[in-house]
């Protein structure tokens, strides 16, 4: 019965993921990766069981943030593990496969959800994730060894709690910003943006001072290392542009069912599996700069094709384009996470990896708002240029009739 605050199912999850990426790629550059991932894991654990047991919207929200803080562990710090264990000609390739794995789990984790939630029940789309984290624990615990001391430094908190803030204020910005709540130039964003700024300078002046910052501000110095965060930034954009607006076109243009327009995603995920799977071999045998060209190339191709769309575009059209987004995004997960390192000390690993997932999630945040905006102000001309009179345009004010079944059956055929 909470319909208003249903974005924020994923809101809380994606703010509280993003805080902790850059800590947790910290502390485990200073402690271990073993450590700090089996944390990660038990915290990401104890939220999905709190998910399960929530009693209302309030409650669910909450516990996806403490889910995101332990899921700001995984990612990172699994990709710098790949890159302690294997020697170098091994990581494109390793890289590649755990590309793979992850667009597989895009694939199947939506349609496994949805599975559960039809037959079973919607808290054991949260419970299902204890038995395969205490395998994963049982196998972490057996099976890895890290091969060196910690590398023991002081922990940055004036960094890490200017950092939370400066990401706090700005998440909530995007996310609140434009809603009928609170307008852009309201005094509540107003102030959210101006914590942000505040925040993030005194975050820049205290990692310039600190003995052992939360983010080493001299590793932008390196070209290749900051042309590969802002790539993970552009392309987390375009990624959640595919992968939220073309199920809604789905559902509003065509009119078919919720899962239906989820399957549309399915193409994708898997182009995006090839992808990666072929660009973890190329590293070894082109350059970084060669196959991101590529891959920017056919992703810039296929949204110039999604641009195209109308009304009268074939389905199986659509299905095209959207396996021409995974072939382009990819090699981006794969080229990138070897690119951020190439020369950096070992004690930079964590660090850097976790820099990479934070500007993509960034950049999908502020996608999503950003585009989020575009479409609704697109949505509203259209309409108003299809409906000149003024009482038919209103009945199409809010678009979600359009993707509830029982309101488009209202609607009139012609």
């Amino acid at each position: 019965g909470g319909y208003e605050y249903y974005v924020w199912v994923f809101s809380a999850y994606m703010i509280a993921t993003v805080i902790a990426t850059p800590i947790f790629g910290k502390l485990s550059d200073i402690y271990g990766r073993k450590l700090f991932f089996q944390l990660g894991l038990v915290v990401f654990l104890l939220g999905s069981v709190l998910c399960g047991v929530a009693a209302t919207m309030e409650q669910l929200i909450a516990y996806r943030a403490i889910q995101g803080i332990g899921g700001g562990a995984l990612m990172p710090i699994a990709f710098a593990v790949i890159f302690d264990v294997f020697p170098p000609e091994k990581r494109g390739k390793m890289n590649g496969l755990f590309g793979a794995v992850f667009g597989l789990s895009s694939v199947f984790g939506p349609s496994l959800g949805a599975y559960i939630t039809d037959y079973i029940d919607w808290r054991w789309v949260f419970y299902i994730n204890v038995p395969i984290g205490i395998v994963a624990l049982t196998l972490i615990q057996l099976g890895y060894r890290e091969s060196k001391a910690a590398n023991r430094q002081r922990i940055d908190w004036f960094g890490a709690t200017t950092l939370v803030a400066a990401i706090l204020g700005f998440m909530f910005a995007i996310e609140l910003g434009g809603a009928e709540t609170y307008g852009w130039g309201s005094p509540q964003i107003i102030g959210l943006f101006a914590l942000f700024a505040v925040a993030f300078v005194l975050f820049f002046v205290a990692e310039r001072r600190a003995a052992d910052p939360i983010v080493e501000l001299k590793l932008f110095k390196n070209r290749l290392f900051t042309a590969s965060q802002a790539i993970g930034f552009f392309y987390g954009i375009l990624m959640v542009s595919g992968a939220t607006y073309i199920p809604l076109f789905i559902q509003g243009v065509y009119g078919e069912s919720a899962s239906a327009a989820g399957m549309t995603l399915t193409p994708m995920m898997l182009a995006v599996v090839v992808s990666s799977m072929v660009g973890g071999p190329l590293v070894s045998r082109m350059s970084y700069r060669n196959i991101m060209l590529i891959s920017t190339v056919i992703l810039a191709v296929s949204m110039v094709l999604l641009g195209t769309m109308t009304v009268d575009t074939p389905r199986w059209v659509v299905t095209m384009y959207m396996v021409l987004v995974g072939l382009g995004i990819g090699v981006n997960f794969v080229v990138l996470n070897i690119s951020v390192l190439h020369g950096l000390p070992p004690q930079y690993k964590g660090t850097a990896i976790s820099l990479i997932t934070f500007f993509r999630t960034i950049g999908s945040a502020l996608g999503v708002t950003v585009l989020g905006v575009v479409q609704k102000a697109s949505y509203k001309a259209r309409i108003e240029e299809a409906f000149p009179d003024a009482a038919a345009a209103a009945q199409f004010a809010d678009p979600r009739a359009l993707v509830v079944p029982e309101a488009r059956a209202a609607i009139p055929p012609e």
